[in-house]
């Protein structure tokens, strides 16, 4: 009765209105909020409605080149020119009966063979109409993934899936386009890529100007305007808009990196990320800024750097009033506000806010020092010191004090510096008062009362309250000598530049 009642609804309706009311019955028989106030039709989203109201008013933009048909959406075009070809594709599998669309072969199951649905699954309520499908399905709750990739381990549920994945490591490329020159392992990614030729893109949202050439991209974006992350993480609070994302994240708990670079020894847990870093081997920057000569590896990068020419910051924070220019500057700044460590070490369990917090920290057990100065071979454990170091051998970008002629390669110093000019003295010792410029100077002066901490493996901080806190200190290695670093001024350019040690952290 409830399936007769179902036809009778969609029994009125064009094919693409089918379509969503076949798959979504739920959303197309009750939660229907968009109405037409024509005919007085309900749709569950306002892109329907809006090609719905085409019925109504006779526009019918897509013309056939074989007759002097026109339709309203190219969909339907697309549908129709497969009648002169004779196509039908949609086969119906108990009775061999041929379709040509996908909702005529679904409107025939319910009517001719609506029982027919006999293996059921024993986990949820789903049901299919052959067995072979029921076993794929069962995988997604068992997790079975029989089929074992002999090149990386990488196991998979289905051999098809594992057909694939192995032209990857093969460079198999049998799919070429014929407009240019690239070629692709897979149909699918094929007619992906042809969308970018003829611009095509048919899925539009229906909160934005954003259209996509995917269906799944659309619902992916969608999901940037309700906040929605369904997909969560078993190990830690993490969560997700998009499945690829939480698949990628688990690999940080794991420690999975199956995609390996074939020009370096290093190894990442998804291919964009290997994508990107390839190009760091080839110097490759096709997306190019307008506004000044910054290029970018990649175009999303580019679209937020803009945002520093524009000053537009679309990601605003819940909690307090600051805004930031993209989405993982927000979730890092969230996590001030929540006190939140996703990242622990595997050496010593600290827990870190950022991945890349925890990747310099996993240095200080390893040793790696991967940033090597090309001048002088100093090596350093954060890409940032290296930028700063180089500053004592170019002159450039060095930070001038308005005072006097001296320069300093980080503002840090400057500020520092600052403090001779100014008589600032911000290090207070707490038992006497005493004051000191550094505070290297306060943490001398606070051994003398307590006979402690002479081995200078500690520092002392000031706190909120002008209080002392004395702390470990990290300690760097050096391989310029000490009676080298003694020499601390290095005439650069007729300036008197102080050469420092980087600072311990920096902003990742």
């Amino acid at each position: 009765m409830e399936n007769s009642v179902y036809l009778s609804e969609i029994s009125n309706m064009n094919c693409t209105e089918e379509n969503i009311a076949l798959e979504h019955p739920i959303a197309s028989s009750s939660n229907t909020p968009f109405q037409c106030s024509i005919c007085y039709k309900s749709f569950p989203q306002n892109s329907i409605l809006s090609k719905h109201l085409m019925s109504h008013s006779g526009e019918k933009p897509y013309q056939c080149t074989q007759c002097d048909k026109a339709f309203s959406q190219l969909s339907n075009l697309r549908t129709h020119l497969k009648r002169h070809d004779g196509e039908k594709p949609y086969q119906c599998n108990h009775c061999g009966k041929s379709f040509l669309q996908n909702c005529h072969l679904l409107k025939h199951h319910l009517k001719v063979h609506p029982g027919e649905k006999s293996y059921q699954c024993s986990q949820c309520s789903k049901a299919f109409t052959q067995e072979n499908d029921l076993e794929i399905h069962t995988k997604s709750h068992t997790g079975d993934k029989p089929y074992q990739c002999n090149q990386c381990s990488k196991d998979f549920s289905y051999k098809s899936k594992l057909q694939r994945h192995m032209q990857m490591h093969t460079g198999e490329k049998s799919y070429q386009c014929s407009h240019c020159t690239k070629t692709f392992s897979r149909e699918y990614s094929l007619n992906n890529h042809m969308k970018i030729h003829n611009e095509e893109r048919p899925y539009q949202c229906n909160q934005c100007d954003n259209s996509f050439k995917e269906k799944q991209c659309l619902i992916d974006h969608y999901r940037t305007h309700t906040a929605e992350k369904p997909y969560k993480c078993n190990q830690c609070d993490s969560s997700f808009s998009r499945n690829d994302n939480l698949k990628i994240h688990l690999r940080t708990h794991t420690g999975k990196k199956p995609y390996p670079c074939n020009q370096c020894d290093k190894a990442f847990a998804g291919k964009k990320q290997l994508v990107s870093h390839c190009k760091t081997h080839t110097g490759e920057r096709p997306y190019k800024c307008t506004q000044c000569d910054k290029a970018f590896a990649q175009k999303q990068n580019l679209v937020i750097h803009l945002r520093n020419h524009t000053g537009e910051k679309p990601y605003q924070c819940t909690q307090c009033d600051e805004a930031f220019t993209n989405n993982s500057t927000l979730l890092k700044h969230l996590r001030t506000h929540t006190g939140e460590k996703p990242y622990t070490c595997s050496q010593c369990n600290k827990s870190f806010s950022q991945i890349g917090i925890l990747t310099i920290h996993l240095r200080t057990h390893t040793g790696e020092k991967p940033y090597q100065c090309s001048q002088c071979g100093m090596s350093f454990v954060h890409k940032q010191s290296l930028v700063l170091h180089n500053r004592a051998h170019t002159g450039n970008n060095l930070h001038h004090c308005q005072l006097c002629d001296k320069a300093f390669t980080s503002k840090y110093k400057l500020n520092m510096h600052h403090r001779t000019h100014t008589g600032e003295k911000p290090y207070q010792c707490s038992q006497c008062g005493k004051a000191y410029l550094h505070n290297s100077n306060l943490m001398s002066h606070i051994r003398k009362h307590t006979g402690q901490n002479t081995d200078g493996n500690h520092k002392v901080l000031e706190t909120e309250d002008a209080s002392t806190l004395t702390v470990p200190i990290v300690t760097y290695e050096s391989k310029v000598k000490k009676d080298q670093m003694n020499n601390d001024r290095i005439e650069i350019d007729n300036l008197n530049l102080k050469f420092e040690v980087p600072e311990e952290h920096f902003d990742v």
